[in-house]
């Protein structure tokens, strides 16, 4: 993958069968890729991404100063979060199958004994996938008959650098288990904004106006889901 150097910062490039430049900037370092048509010049390249330079340096800064969670052990009184409510864990060793319930202010954890950290991770990870999957189905259903859209597939899986995606041609949107530890209104942000690329592939003017006829106060849960802590092990490399 050819790459461009700016002083402190490495660009990577890829040119591939597209029609418009895409710029992209990575938590949790502030990772900057360029995608761009195959018959553009790396001189071409570099031109558009000296114009993006000051907003490249204050993506970066943000990224950077985000608040980030340490990596969970999944012990007694540890904190958690379930669409953005904090709950302490309680662990329940015992001979029966995996498994986590809410109670009241408590994240009940039922793990083998002697189950260890790894285990543990495993069995909450796969909770929060489990809550996400069914939270995504009203959410879509309820957005399809205002944007005109259908989605045919959906799915749920720890993404690395970003908080979801779109496929417009499969009509299918894809997005991260991270998003059942956060609030009701940014997972429905994201839903949209997911939906709304089945309507404009890109990120364009139209994109922004379509964003805000069907979600006037997308910005604000955009910056809400942008200020909370990253989580651990869903921004690793």
């Amino acid at each position: 993958m050819p790459e461009i150097a700016l002083g402190d910062i490495t660009v990577e490039v890829v040119l591939k069968d597209i029609k418009n430049v895409h710029l992209s900037v990575y938590p949790p370092a502030g990772r900057v890729r360029i995608s761009a048509p195959a018959s553009m010049t790396l001189d071409t390249v570099r031109l558009f991404a000296i114009a993006k330079l000051d907003w490249i340096r204050q993506q970066q800064k943000k990224q950077r100063a985000q608040e980030r969670e340490t990596a969970r052990e999944c012990v007694d009184r540890e904190s958690h979060y379930v669409w953005g409510v904090r709950y302490l864990m309680k662990v329940v060793e015992t001979e029966a199958a995996p498994s986590v319930r809410r109670e009241h202010r408590k994240l009940v954890l039922h793990v083998r004994p002697r189950s260890d950290a790894a285990v543990r991770r495993a069995v909450l990870a796969g909770w929060y996938r489990d809550i996400l999957k069914a939270a995504l189905p009203p959410l879509i259903a309820a957005w399809e008959p205002r944007l005109l859209v259908t989605v045919d597939a959906f799915h749920v899986q720890q993404m690395k650098t970003k908080w979801g995606s779109c496929n417009p041609a499969a009509r299918s949107i894809r997005l991260n288990t991270e998003l059942a530890k956060k609030p009701t209104e940014c997972l429905e942000y994201l839903v949209l904004h997911e939906m709304v690329h089945l309507l404009e592939p890109t990120h364009n003017a139209r994109f922004v106006a379509l964003m805000t006829q069907f979600m006037p106060d997308w910005r604000h849960r955009k910056q809400a889901l942008n200020r909370l802590p990253i989580g651990h092990p869903a921004w690793s490399y």
